[in-house]
């Protein structure tokens, strides 16, 4: 389980066809961290198993079924990385699996106000069948930053970025076009499961 809280940014600074999947090396830019092969990592949003560590670069095997329905493991770039929770955690963000349940696009992203330096408002259009888990104040996660939706049309939603969390994310680098990772929130997914069947 993860929180959505990023701990760093990352790079993916190989990859390298396995099979029909790809190994990805990921240097979290994190040195002392309590890793070990068989650990859950969360990259990009993305539960990720680690087969090597070497220092602060963590190995992972992304399969072809992972890189089908996420965007942003399959290339050299700035990655978003959560280690899993621990029982002993605060739980800052809101509880997410690392599953992403689909891959939107970035419609627009502004500065609120005419300072550079102020909060954002990031707009997304979310996969069509996702939309009905996504409501205003509700949480989702956008490449496994946690954020509170603030509003919603359709399948298109819209949060506020404050400037820590573009300063310790990837969102920052963000634009219109760009794909990004969603999942949706825990709580909403099984409301609509138990919903089916009465």
């Amino acid at each position: 389980m993860f929180t959505g809280i990023v701990q760093a940014v990352g790079r993916i600074a190989a990859t390298e066809r396995k099979g029909d999947g790809l190994r990805i090396a990921v240097d979290i830019g994190m040195h002392d961290v309590d890793a070990a092969v068989g650990d859950s990592i969360a990259i990009n949003g993305c539960c990720l198993t680690i087969v090597e560590v070497n220092g602060a670069t963590l190995t992972f095997d992304v399969s072809a079924e992972t890189l089908a329905c996420t965007t942003g493991l399959d290339r050299e770039g700035d990655v978003n990385v959560e280690m899993a929770l621990r029982l002993a955690d605060r739980l800052g963000g809101h509880l997410m699996t690392g599953h992403v349940d689909g891959v939107g696009s970035v419609i627009a992203f502004e500065a609120v106000a005419d300072e550079a330096d102020g909060s954002w408002r990031l707009e997304v259009e979310a996969p069509a069948e996702l939309a009905k888990f996504i409501a205003a104040k509700g949480s989702i996660a956008v490449h496994g930053v946690s954020l509170t939706v603030n509003g919603v049309e359709g399948a298109r939603f819209h949060v506020n970025l404050i400037p820590h969390t573009l300063a310790v994310t990837t969102l920052r680098a963000l634009d219109a076009g760009a794909r990004v990772n969603l999942e949706v929130d825990l709580v909403a997914r099984y409301v609509e499961r138990l919903a089916g069947f009465r």
